[in-house]
């Protein structure tokens, strides 16, 4: 059974969900702006997945889904300084911090359960998450600018880019793409996507362009709920247009732009193939996106080297590069994976880790990814992570974990380390 597109899942859902195939993109924007009460279920931090932020347009808050594997919920809450709350050692010096998505987060397990917090309990020490669901690269790249920036810092970072990460950069209002998710919920308690920090190209240069968060108040927050703001300034997002075409919920998008973009990406499309146009559109947000992915590891790694960073990048695509490699297919992320090996920038490569261990198991691939996920990792999932990445980990930080040091010695002295012991 060979495993669907993340994109044309999408598509099936949106077609059957709302039949939209036939309006328009400034229709589609204009039907399907925020409402009042999320917004202000949003902002009232009181039970919300997420909470504003005025840089980065939201952070994690403090909540408890009805999400779990096994249908409970889960327990998902952050500190003060805006990570995710944790559990083991956290009066130890920390010496790692996370970066990235929902799977960075660990989404849909609670606060002990995460892979981070797997590690802290095996390394003696703790290891600090600004994961945040729905967070594209670029975003994460800007959470880590920030962070990094206060007596937050640490001197190891993990990037972790997942997935659909690099079209995420270059959305300037992913919530237009997620809205049938969003509503899924009582109003406001899942709000995300909302405007924030983005990237964008320059048509006539040729060069990526960095954009702040447009929205960066509550009181601004609220033009989301104007239809005529929200085309007038999303009417040139052409990630958002080609993301909105693939999904199936516009029939239309801006052709001499999208060609222009081609051009850049070196590409050839040609746009009166409707029989073809879905599946080269979609290739052409992902080439861009990735050239997108590139440009940031290129900042990221200039970053590291100027401010004496230890940097590790972690990538994975379950649902698309993994389940190429299962079935010895090209992986769609080859550009980016030539760019970290050109520039040896380290890094850990998930989707080989599971194609490996898929092909050790008499499964199908469902039934393996049942083993592992829930949509994202359910516990079971962030172990296997956790113990797949860990020995990498072991020989990165300097000194290793006092639970990997003096391995000659059958007990070491705990003096100092342990609470309460003298």
């Amino acid at each position: 059974m060979k495993l669907l597109k993340v994109s044309i899942l999408l598509f099936l859902i949106s077609i059957s969900i709302y039949g939209q195939r036939q309006i328009s993109y400034e229709q589609y924007i204009k039907q399907n702006i925020a409402k009042k009460v999320e917004i202000d279920v949003f902002l009232s931090n009181k039970g919300t997945w997420a909470q504003f932020s005025p840089d980065l347009g939201y952070i994690l808050g403090n909540s408890m889904p009805h999400d779990a594997h096994d249908k409970s919920f889960t327990i998902s809450s952050v500190q003060a300084n805006g990570a995710r709350t944790q559990v083991n050692f956290k009066e130890k010096k920390c010496r790692i911090n996370v970066y990235g998505d929902s799977f960075a987060q660990c989404h849909q397990v609670s606060d002990g359960e995460t892979w981070e917090e797997v590690l802290a309990a095996r390394f003696g020490e703790p290891i600090r998450n600004f994961g945040m669901g729905g967070y594209g690269t670029y975003q994460s790249y800007q959470r880590m600018l920030k962070e990094e920036a206060t007596k937050s810092n640490a001197k190891n970072i993990i990037f972790y880019i997942w997935g659909d990460d690099h079209q995420r950069s270059l959305l300037q209002c992913r919530y237009m793409a997620i809205k049938v998710w969003n509503d899924k919920m009582e109003p406001g308690l899942s709000f995300h996507g909302n405007f924030w920090p983005y990237m964008d190209f320059d048509l006539q240069t040729g060069q990526f362009t960095e954009h702040d968060n447009k929205l960066n108040t509550p009181k601004l927050l609220y033009k989301m709920t104007d239809s005529a703001w929200m085309y007038e300034n999303l009417k040139d997002n052409l990630a958002l247009q080609a993301l909105l075409y693939i999904q199936g919920y516009t029939k239309d998008f801006d052709v001499p732009k999208m060609t222009l973009l081609a051009k850049w990406m070196k590409m050839e499309i040609d746009f009166n193939d409707k029989t073809n146009l879905m599946k080269n559109v979609e290739n052409l947000l992902d080439k861009y996106g990735y050239a997108a992915n590139i440009y940031i590891l290129e900042k990221l790694k200039k970053y590291a080297e100027k401010n004496g960073k230890n940097l590790m990048v972690v990538i994975f695509d379950p649902y698309i590069v993994t389940g190429a490699l299962m079935q010895d297919q090209p992986r769609a992320d080859q550009d980016m994976v030539k760019y970290l090996t050109k520039e040896k920038i380290n890094y850990f490569d998930m989707n080989v880790v599971h194609a490996e261990d898929f092909r050790k198991r008499k499964l199908t691939i469902s039934e393996y990814y049942s083993k592992f996920f829930n949509g994202h990792y359910d516990p079971a999932g962030n172990l296997f992570f956790a113990f797949s990445i860990k020995e990498k980990l072991v020989n990165w930080l300097n000194p290793k974990p006092i639970t990997y040091q003096n391995s000659d010695k059958q007990f070491i002295d705990f003096k100092g380390y342990l609470q309460g012991l003298r």
